[in-house]
């Protein structure tokens, strides 16, 4: 099946999105798709000055001459915009006054204001993305750091979405590369559902794993015409992030596009971290975050699990009291605190768990390690492949040093409840011998 009749089959199956299209130069479209999906009703782009500059005016002119009635633009003019809850509360109060649906005109932010902030009044959006920058325009839930928190808000995809690919080649050379990390995340993501669903943690999603999976590689196939801005290698780049964000309409969960990989980026959100002043962008987090895991699997591969003695490793399993004290006792002081210790507490197993998910992959490992690397790209395939892109490719490239990474991990680890490898590795008594091969002597990210 080619990308393109992919796309189709995951559009009929998406559960919020009707409409997507994909072209170069097709922003005259955007009025004709309003009109279709929402007959008779007003419109408001909402845009940042850089993406109203970019399509947000052609956007506003190709709804007038369809005959759209529009409102006065709302653009953001915040030089740190960020998916923060202190603008959803400022877009609510701005459709609030107004019964217009919402053209998000923007990327990955833009996006996910106009996605909650639609959802709080009730209402369908449409979504004219500027950047291939995220796996978000098409996804089912908001990221927006709430209480120093980062969490992921339900509410629904857009109705219609427009990517003029033409637009997208004219991005910032970073955004692209922040995106093509993001799609790239999907296959170590891949890898740990993989691993959830062997243990019996969480089943695969056979028809979001088709959507997310069956072409992610080719997505990810010409990583030098993506880094030359090529139209023709960005467009199919293009469609496998929306493909990742209808695969989590299909699940209703984010576990078909992100796992480990993106928690290192939501930890450092969550601690407002900067580099040089600034947010580093969510897509180049998750570039190290996806390196960090490739270099764990090759850790991991190491590991003879056919040789594990289960029974000694349910022994040193603590009980439910002493991983909750553990917990508190980590998350002292972090703004965080409650979700880090009721997350935890969500994916404790007792021993008698433990040792049914050891045994399955004990008696298993081959089989399980063959599927493992069919999947997973080692550390060296994918420092490549980001490399090109001109993505982060080492902690010290979003402001975090080998140190602090490395101390990361027990938090990382704790912040969601989704089953990941390193849950599996800390079961095992293996997970700190996966650690120190990436930042021990002669590890990939050795630590001087």
């Amino acid at each position: 099946m080619s990308q393109s009749q992919l796309v189709a089959k995951a559009l009929a199956a998406a559960t919020d999105t009707a409409a997507l299209e994909i072209g170069v130069d097709i922003l005259d479209g955007v009025g004709a798709m309003f009109r279709e999906q929402f007959p008779d009703k007003r419109a408001i782009v909402v845009a940042d000055e850089n993406t109203w500059r970019a399509a947000g005016e052609a956007a506003q002119a190709s709804l007038r001459r369809a005959g759209v009635d529009c409102e006065e633009p709302y653009i953001f003019t915040d030089k740190d915009l960020h998916a923060e809850w202190k603008f959803i509360e400022m877009l609510d109060e701005r459709l609030a006054a107004t019964d217009a649906l919402a053209v998000a005109v923007g990327s990955g932010t833009i996006n996910d204001l106009c996605k909650l902030s639609s959802y709080h009044r009730e209402r369908p959006y449409m979504c004219v993305a500027t950047a291939a920058s995220v796996d978000g325009y098409s996804s089912f839930g908001a990221s927006i750091t709430y209480k120093s928190m980062k969490q992921t808000f339900t509410c629904p995809a857009p109705r219609a979405i427009l990517a003029d690919v033409g637009v997208m080649a004219k991005a910032p050379r970073e955004m692209t590369a922040a995106g093509y990390a993001d799609l790239a995340a999907k296959i170590p993501a891949g890898a740990e559902w993989i691993i959830a669903d062997f243990v019996g943690s969480e089943p695969i999603h056979a028809e979001a794993w088709h959507i997310s999976q069956s072409n992610l590689k080719a997505s990810l196939a010409d990583p030098e015409g993506v880094a030359a801005l090529k139209p023709e290698a960005i467009a199919p780049f293009v469609e496998g992030l929306m493909l990742s964000g209808f695969a989590m309409q299909a699940a209703r969960s984010s576990r078909p596009a992100s796992c480990t990989d993106h928690l290192f980026s939501h930890l450092w959100n969550m601690r407002d971290h900067k580099h040089n002043g600034v947010t580093p962008s969510h897509g180049f987090q998750v570039s190290v975050g996806t390196l960090m895991m490739c270099a764990m699997f090759d850790q991991m591969y190491k590991t003879n699990f056919t040789a594990l003695d289960v029974e000694r490793a349910v022994e040193r399993w603590p009980s439910a009291e002493e991983v909750r004290r553990a917990a508190e006792e980590l998350f002292a002081g972090e703004a965080f605190s409650e979700l880090g210790v009721t997350e935890v507490m969500e994916k404790y197993a007792d021993k008698e768990g433990v040792r049914h998910q050891l045994q399955v992959v004990k008696e298993n490992w081959p089989e399980l390690k063959q599927k493992l690397q069919e999947q997973c790209y080692t550390f060296d395939q994918m420092h490549k492949m980001l490399s090109v892109v001109g993505a982060p490719t080492c902690p010290e490239d979003v402001g975090i040093t080998k140190q602090q990474m490395r101390a990361d991990v027990p938090y990382v680890r704790h912040i969601r409840r989704r089953y990941n490898m390193m849950d599996l590795g800390l079961r095992a008594g293996v997970l700190d011998e996966w650690v120190d091969g990436v930042f021990g002597r002669g590890g990939v990210w050795e630590i001087k």
